[in-house]
C-alpha cells in the first residue's frame, strides 16, 4: 500500500512540482494550503500574491486538479498569529531583528501541519524547499544543502526536530530552479513562470514599522536619541522599530562620512551609530539551541564549523563552544559584518547542518 504524504502547497512552482514528483515516485499525495491570513485583511495578501493568500489557494487548487490529487485548505490562523506575527512584533519592540520564516517553519509548517497530517493517517509531510534530508551513520537526521547553492533554503530550516525530519520529504532539493520550471512546463502547469514571493507574506507592503504600530499590544517606542560609540547624542531617531544592525539608509545623519547602526538599546531607547569598521564583530553568543547532525555539544567542548549569520550570508569559518546550559559561543576566524541579535546563526559541517540558535549578542 502506497505511503500517504500531505504536501504544503503555496500555489508556487516549487511546491507544485514537488507534488508532481511525489506522485511520480508512487506516494498517495494530498495537497494542503495552510490558511494563515487573518480575518481582518484577507484581500491584501491575495492582491500581493503572497505565499499563503487567497490567490495562492486558487493556484494550488488548479494544480491539484491538474495532477489529480485531493486538495484541502486547513485553518492555521491562530498558530500563525501566535507563533509568527506576535513573535515578530515582540522581537522588534525588544530591539531585535527576527526571522519570521524560521518561526513559521518550526511551529506552523511543521509542528502544526505534521500533527494534523498524522491525525488523518498520513505517513509524511512534504514541502517545496530547496534542501535535502539525510540520515547519517550515527542515526540522526540532518538537512543537507540542495544541489544548487543559488536557491539553497537550509538556513531557514535549522531548528526542525529529529521527529519532524524523520517524517518529512523534500523532493525539490535534488534539482535547481531552472529544472523545476522546466518540469512544470513539460507537464503544462500554469504556475511554471510564476514569480517567487520575496517579501514577508503578512507585510506585503514591506512597511515593518507600520505593521508593528498596528499590531503591538504594548506601547511602541517613540522617538529617541542617536548616540555615537562614546554615548554622545548626535541626532534623533524615529523609533527603534525602524532600524536594524548594519543599516545605512534612512538615518538622515549628516556626519560627513558613511555611518551605520551598530547597536539598538531598547532599555534606553537609543540607536548607536558607528563607522564601517564598527559594524564588524568576531564573536556572538546564541541560545535556543537546536542540534541536528549531533545530539549535543557537551559543556566546554568545541567544534569547527562554517557559521551562517543571515539567509544571504555565505558562511564563515568559526569555532563553536558550549558555554552554558542553553548557550553557544561562536568565534569567527575573521570579523563578520552586522551580527544581528534576533537573527539565526546556523552551523554547517561540509554540506549539512550541525545545528543553530538565535543570536543574543
Amino acid at each position: 500500500m502506497a505511503k500517504k504524504v500531505v504536501i504544503g502547497m503555496s500555489g508556487g512552482v516549487d511546491s507544485s512540482v514537488a507534488a508532481y514528483l511525489l506522485k511520480e515516485q508512487g506516494y498517495d499525495v494530498i495537497g494542503v494550503t495552510m490558511q494563515i491570513w487573518q480575518d481582518e485583511n484577507p484581500l491584501e495578501e491575495a492582491n500581493e500574491g503572497g505565499c499563503c493568500g487567497l490567490s495562492a489557494v486558487d493556484d494550488a487548487r488548479r494544480v491539484a486538479n491538474a495532477l489529480g490529487i485531493p486538495y484541502y485548505v486547513m485553518n492555521f490562523k491562530k498558530e500563525f498569529k501566535e507563533n509568527v506575527m506576535d513573535y515578530f512584533v515582540a522581537e522588534y519592540l525588544n530591539g531585535r531583528t527576527p526571522n519570521p520564516c524560521i518561526a513559521c517553519n518550526r511551529y506552523v509548517k511543521w509542528e502544526s501541519l505534521l500533527q494534523r497530517s498524522l491525525a488523518i493517517g498520513a505517513d509524511y509531510i512534504a514541502t517545496g524547499h530547496y534542501a535535502r534530508i539525510k540520515q547519517l551513520d550515527n542515526g540522526r537526521y540532518t538537512i543537507c544543502k540542495s544541489v544548487t547553492d543559488k536557491k539553497d533554503q537550509t538556513y531557514a530550516l535549522y531548528n526542525l526536530t529529529q521527529e519532524q525530519l524523520s517524517k518529512t520529504l523534500m523532493p525539490v532539493g535534488e534539482y535547481d530552479k531552472e529544472q523545476i520550471r522546466k518540469i512544470a512546463e513539460t507537464i503544462d502547469l500554469r504556475v511554471s513562470k510564476k514569480h517567487d514571493s520575496q517579501e514577508i507574506c503578512f507585510i506585503p507592503d514591506n512597511d515593518y514599522a507600520k505593521f508593528i504600530n498596528e499590531n503591538a499590544t504594548k506601547e511602541v517606542p517613540k522617538e529617541g536619541n542617536f548616540v555615537d560609540m562614546d554615548g554622545n547624542i548626535i541626532g534623533k531617531h524615529k523609533g527603534i522599530t525602524h532600524y536594524t544592525i548594519g543599516q545605512r539608509k534612512g538615518l538622515n545623519l549628516a556626519m560627513g562620512y558613511p555611518v551605520f547602526v551598530v547597536a539598538i538599546r531598547p532599555e534606553t531607547n537609543e540607536v548607536v551609530i558607528g563607522n564601517g569598521n564598527d559594524v564588524f564583530g568576531s564573536q556572538l553568543i546564541c541560545n535556543k539551541i537546536n542540534f541536528m547532525s549531533i545530539p549535543d555539544l557537551p559543556m566546554g567542548e568545541t567544534k569547527e564549523v562554517m557559521a551562517k549569520i543571515r539567509y544571504s550570508h555565505q558562511g564563515a569559518k568559526a569555532v563553536i563552544t558550549r558555554t552554558g546550559e542553553d548557550e553557544i559561543t561562536c568565534t569567527f576566524e575573521e570579523p563578520q559584518r552586522a551580527i544581528t541579535p534576533g537573527q539565526a546563526v546556523v552551523f554547517y559541517e561540509n554540506d549539512y547542518i550541525v545545528g543553530g540558535g538565535t543570536i543574543l549578542k
